[in-house]
């Protein structure tokens, strides 16, 4: 729970300046909608507290949840005193945020005096179970709404017997009863019961609703052995005295606390995110002005510009990136409703959540995470019998992690399944008309694995909720390749299957490699260059209608992007590609070095061009297209 700490501090202080701020508003006068956010507020820092681990803390709330409960059923109204008591309790929740911040836990303050304060009201309160019906049955409740609708002619009756007073219980029941005849007995403290046994100090206390006054009310209690009688307008509060000694001193400090942590909108950090790639843009138009002009000044002034916006940049990716758990927490229940749904038994694991992703990457994953999942625990774990019969444990695993690579992140999908199998897959592959029977026989595991990534294959023998509808790994595919990433499966027959994901931290500003081909210029992601090498021709062969190149005894398709570049292309230099484990060379001119850029997506003017992700803009303002290695696959 460590690493949520910060977290919750934070919000719990917002939950607890809320209270504070509202108790001062709810003491000028009752609104249920002030009650009903402070009812809010309270709840939360309760159920954090307790996820936390903070007992303490959570019993001090639960404690306050149940005054503001009574504030909100109109058993209790917010006085000066109670309202004094819930404001200590804000200092206090404040004072042992202040401790968690800083690494102690809520083993300080006065917690336990706090709420046993709280226990005295809630306790002494009037409520169903010690109203009295010194009359008649039929008198009402403090629930009932003939008794709310009085509130103007309630009164609240403190009587004080005699010390010398030698039947008390006898005395006591008298002023009930003269107080009985002008007005209706809302509640006693003690309860009845114990006045007429004589269970009780000097002091009872009368909740009454009458219509005669306070003045009738005084002399209606007053008589022989009685030594003093109050009467005052009902406020809710215990027997007086009671809550004003109970409240234990907490010191309210008006600190300046630095704020650490302020809440943003998203679509300010895209616009801002905008600016930086605007500045890195102009960057490079400046370096190139500098590089054609040479003049010492400015060089030296670009080269402190340009640590400045990479600091920038730096900061602003910082800013964007979120940990994978935001998405990762929302798939336990997605198994456990896929595994009861098939009747199975799975272990789900999470590992690498902290790993961060930009918010652009993190917006599209977690469709095809999902996807991937579902068919895990639906294709790919066995039922607890055929598990058994097989050797294995009845209950299968299914592991999500997540980790990073040099300059991506992995994310891997793995179980322990039966695997994929093959026979199942060459069978389907026939039935669909995707090869004929001569043909995929030999075909390999990995062009297999391809077959699955057709649009509408599906390997279910029977159409469920669940699967079996062609509909999910066409759709992963996709969605991973317009986040510039890649899929790789490897998968063993009875043992389980792996679907590794191989995505860039970051799709806004990338490193590529400029070229050209046939005099156009292009940008090729630097990650999915291998090495640039100078071409033999004699090395170039064909395969059909495809052209290949032999290289260091490796053979590769070569593509000349004609249909792109046009067909004049008599290049020299050979740029190796590489997506995923497969390679492949393109012919280019020349290779004008590399170079960071902003790859902007194309306009939905222009819509879906293949070949090409996105563009980008250079110092010397040309419109450069960005390659996408993955269709050239």
């Amino acid at each position: 729970m460590e690493e949520y700490r910060g977290l919750f501090v934070v919000e719990s202080r917002e939950n607890n300046d809320t209270i504070a701020r509202a108790l001062l508003t709810l003491e000028g006068g009752e609104d249920r909608e002030i009650v009903d956010e402070i009812f809010r507020a309270a709840h939360t820092i309760k159920g954090a507290s307790a996820s936390m681990g903070f007992m303490r803390l959570e019993r001090l709330c639960h404690s306050m949840e149940d005054v503001f409960d009574l504030i909100r059923n109109g058993h209790l109204r917010a006085n000066a005193s109670l309202t004094n008591l819930l404001l200590a309790c804000t200092d206090q929740i404040e004072a042992v945020l202040d401790a968690v911040e800083a690494g102690r836990g809520d083993e300080e303050g006065t917690i336990e005096e706090l709420v046993s304060a709280l226990e005295v009201w809630v306790d002494e309160t009037p409520s169903e179970a010690a109203v009295e019906m010194p009359a008649s049955e039929d008198v009402p409740t403090l629930e009932d709404d003939a008794l709310i609708s009085a509130e103007g002619s309630r009164y609240q009756v403190l009587v004080t017997l005699a010390p010398a007073s030698s039947m008390k219980e006898v005395r006591a029941m008298i002023a009930l009863s003269n107080l009985a005849d002008i007005g209706r007995i809302i509640a006693t403290h003690p309860c009845r019961d114990e006045i007429e046994n004589g269970k009780f100090d000097r002091t009872f206390e009368v909740v009454i609703e009458s219509e005669a006054g306070a003045d009738a009310l005084r002399t209606a209690a007053s008589g022989t052995d009685i030594q003093e009688v109050v009467v005052g307008p009902w406020t809710g509060a215990p027997e007086t005295g009671k809550a004003d000694s109970a409240v234990p001193k907490v010191e309210h400090h008006e600190k300046s606390r630095e704020v650490k942590n302020i809440r943003v909108d998203i679509h300010l950090l895209d616009q801002m995110m905008n600016l930086v790639e605007d500045l890195v843009i102009n960057r490079g138009r400046l370096k190139q002005i500098a590089q054609k002009h040479q003049i010492k000044e400015l060089d030296e002034a670009l080269n402190m510009v340009g640590r400045s916006v990479s600091d920038l940049q730096n900061l602003m990716m910082h800013i964007r990136m979120i940990p994978l758990n935001h998405i990762f927490n929302r798939f336990p229940r997605v198994v456990r409703d896929v595994s009861q749904h098939d009747n199975k038994e799975v272990e789900f694991i999470i590992e690498g959540g902290e790993t961060e992703l930009d918010r652009s990457v993190m917006d599209g994953l977690n469709e095809p995470l999902l996807h991937l999942i579902r068919n895990a625990v639906d294709h790919g774990i066995e039922l607890p019998a055929e598990r058994k019969a097989a050797g294995k444990s009845e209950k299968g695993m299914l592991r999500l992690s997540a980790q990073r690579d040099r300059d991506n992140v992995l994310i891997r999908i793995e179980d322990d399944g039966a695997g994929i199998d093959y026979d199942k897959v060459r069978s389907k592959a026939v039935l669909r008309g995707l090869s004929t029977e001569e043909d995929v026989k030999a075909l390999s595991e990995d062009d297999l694995i391809d077959i699955l990534f057709n649009p509408g294959f599906s390997t279910a023998d029977a159409i469920t909720d669940i699967s079996g509808r062609g509909v999910g790994l066409d759709v992963v595919r996709s969605a991973i390749e317009s986040l510039k990433g890649s899929i790789n499966v490897s998968s063993t027959q009875g043992k389980g299957t792996c679907f590794e994901l191989v995505l860039p931290p970051t799709m806004a500003i990338v490193e590529v490699m400029m070229v050209r081909i046939n005099g156009k210029r292009c940008a090729i992601p630097i990650n999915n260059v291998v090495e640039v090498a100078m071409i033999k021709r004699d090395a170039i062969h064909r395969v059909g209608n495809n052209q290949v190149i032999l290289l260091r005894d490796e053979v590769m398709p070569l593509f000349t992007l004609d249909d792109m570049f046009g067909d004049f292309n008599r290049g020299d230099v050979l740029v190796v590609l590489q997506n995923g484990h497969k390679k492949c060379g393109i012919v280019s001119d020349v290779v004008e070095g590399q170079q960071e850029v902003v790859v902007k997506p194309l306009s939905s003017l222009i819509g879906i061009c293949p070949g090409v992700s996105g563009v980008t803009i250079p110092g010397d303002g040309e419109v450069v297209p960005v390659l996408d290695v993955n269709t050239m696959f």
